[in-house]
């Protein structure tokens, strides 16, 4: 059933971990946090919060690392302004989130719209990013040059040309929750049971909260219609120097949302250590459809910097 009236604080679900609020960026951030030792921010994706972390930050505290999933501006229990959803906000709310919780630097790792972020904190926020992690998204400028060149790519994109309409993804993404469900079904390998009913409720009510969809479509929007105006073209230019901090890339072999097929272009983007890995038998939602698969290249990797 869905609910008649959301309240953020469901999405502070129990578990091993601790919720904590921080300020960074002129906004009030929701972190979820599990672990001691080197700071790990995980970012989540699209129509998703932080709970989708869950498997990673178990692991990641097992194995002596501070993990800390953070719901981005307008998501979960964070701050929902009514501006901010672009790239360069967004990595600068990730670098402010990083000294609030008394971090100089962090490995920031990303998933889906998070692994856009991650990529762009490289060069966006160079001093507080010591490495990064992408699941399911390749480096933005490859993400959107195969939007441009690669047919089956354009035509997974279509999505995004529907939540540029004023108000209609909105209303979408909040009545009956079927617009959350059905997205992480059809991004979901065929060959696999995620998500169970409770995860896609999950998704749908925390979608429901007030002023989320906007917040979520928000984003997409700036990354549709930047492209055309001064803010995008800053962007890509400072996004398009090499990464030269390590980076991780992480794909699902069943990936309909962003195609496996694009994704080794990423590495002439990188000059410093880079590492990909497909995961078979997982679509886009990699950290909920393999966790094992995630938690294991995950920390041979993390060990691997700061071994």
């Amino acid at each position: 059933m869905f609910p008649t009236n959301p309240d953020a604080a469901m999405v502070l679900v129990d578990g091993p971990w601790e919720h904590r609020f921080v300020a960074a960026n002129g906004a009030r951030f929701h972190v979820a946090e599990q672990g001691q030792g080197p700071l790990v921010l995980l970012l989540h994706g699209f129509p998703q919060f932080w709970w989708a972390w869950r498997h990673q930050m178990q692991a990641l505290a097992d194995a002596g690392y501070r993990a800390c999933a953070l719901d981005l501006r307008g998501y979960g229990a964070s701050d929902k302004p009514p501006r901010g959803y672009d790239t360069r906000t967004s990595a600068t709310d990730a670098a402010s989130v990083i000294r609030s919780l008394g971090e100089s630097q962090a490995v920031v790792v990303g998933h889906g719209w998070g692994g856009w972020i991650a990529w762009s904190m490289a060069s966006l926020q160079p001093a507080v990013t010591s490495a990064v992690g992408s699941l399911s998204m390749p480096h933005p400028l490859v993400f959107r040059h195969a939007s441009f060149t690669n047919a089956r790519q354009a035509r997974a994109n279509g999505y995004l040309l529907g939540l540029q309409r004023p108000f209609v993804p909105e209303r979408e993404m909040t009545v009956h929750g079927g617009y959350v469900q059905r997205l992480l079904r059809e991004w979901a390998s065929p060959t696999g049971i995620w998500p169970s009913l409770e995860e896609a409720r999950m998704y749908a009510d925390a979608m429901a909260l007030p002023f989320v969809a906007h917040s979520a479509a928000e984003y997409y929007r700036w990354v549709v219609r930047s492209q055309v105006r001064p803010d995008g073209w800053q962007f890509a230019k400072r996004v398009s120097g090499p990464v030269g901090v390590p980076v991780l890339q992480l794909h699902g072999e069943d990936d309909p949302a962003v195609l496996p097929e694009i994704m080794p272009t990423s590495r002439a983007r990188c000059a410093g250590p880079f590492e990909a890995h497909e995961v078979p038998g997982a679509g886009h939602f990699l950290p909920e459809e393999a966790p094992e698969a995630v938690n294991g290249h995950l920390v041979r990797w993390l060990d691997g910097l700061h071994g």
